[in-house]
């Protein structure tokens, strides 16, 4: 779980609209790697981060599994 102060901090260092690079995901069903470059699309109530990734996905990065950093 994700605080509600966490969250916040998460919302406002990922809004909408902004450019990450995937960094790691832990999903071995994925094809994304490191290095992907997406937009950000929005971020749900537990903190997950949905991304339109330039490869086409809408996988989002799982608070506390995945990573991701600001372009």
């Amino acid at each position: 779980m994700i605080s509600k102060s966490a969250l916040e901090q998460l919302k406002k260092m990922y809004p909408i609209g902004a450019r990450v690079v995937l960094v790691k995901m832990n999903d071995p069903y994925s094809k994304l790697k490191s290095g992907d470059l997406g937009t950000v699309a929005c971020i749900d109530d537990i903190g997950t981060i949905f991304v339109n990734w330039d490869t086409g996905s809408g996988l989002g990065i799982v608070f506390g599994e995945d990573s991701c950093k600001l372009l």
